[in-house]
């Protein structure tokens, strides 16, 4: 047991940053909301860092924390090493993508994470194409192919474009990293 808790040890630690904000966030009426992506505003790029560990409300927090705990621990299944890279350049893409072309509002939560995590699952098997990568592949759609939904515009209080971008940003980072480790081999 203390094996596999040593081994999610990373997504351990980014959950509990995301609950530690939420319990600071309760105490100021979930005003650091105000802290996520603006889009198109100076004072939101600060958001493209901050938004994923800022929370709307406890249900948010909730609803977020369960997938981000088993699609980054299915990433980490043979790629420990490339963790913490993969969901900084998720982080990063998908919230710029957002800045850039997502609607006034401010857009807040780990969500976009969750799909960057679907997306690099899904493309680490087309890329990879290894049993390990399509067992997990398989696995990711199996558990949570039905988040495809939240891709939809069906809320308008929920970041649809989160979910794009953050899922655009997953396959992005999973092909960089399918072309660095190709490139590396070769020379």
């Amino acid at each position: 047991m203390s094996q596999i808790k040593e081994k999610l040890l990373p997504v351990i630690a980014l959950v509990v940053v995301i609950w530690a904000v939420e319990i600071v966030n309760l105490f100021f009426d979930h005003g650091l909301t105000s802290w996520g992506i603006s889009p198109r505003q100076m004072d939101g790029l600060i958001g493209i860092l901050l938004a994923p560990i800022i929370h709307a409300g406890f249900w948010h927090t909730i609803s977020n924390t369960i997938p981000l705990m088993i699609l980054g621990g299915l990433t980490l299944v043979g790629e420990k090493s490339r963790f913490w890279a993969n969901t900084v350049g998720i982080v990063l893409l998908s919230g710029l993508l957002v800045w850039l072309f997502a609607r006034s509002a401010h857009h807040v939560g780990a969500s976009g994470l969750v799909f960057g995590y679907f997306g690099v699952l899904l493309a680490r098997a087309y890329f990879q194409r290894s049993l390990v990568s399509i067992a997990l592949a398989v696995l990711t759609i199996s558990l949570y192919g039905g988040i495809l939904w939240g891709l939809l515009p069906l809320r308008s209080y929920v970041s649809f474009e989160g979910h794009i971008f953050g899922l655009i940003a997953g396959i992005t980072v999973a092909w960089l990293d399918f072309k660095f480790l190709v490139r590396s081999k070769i020379t």
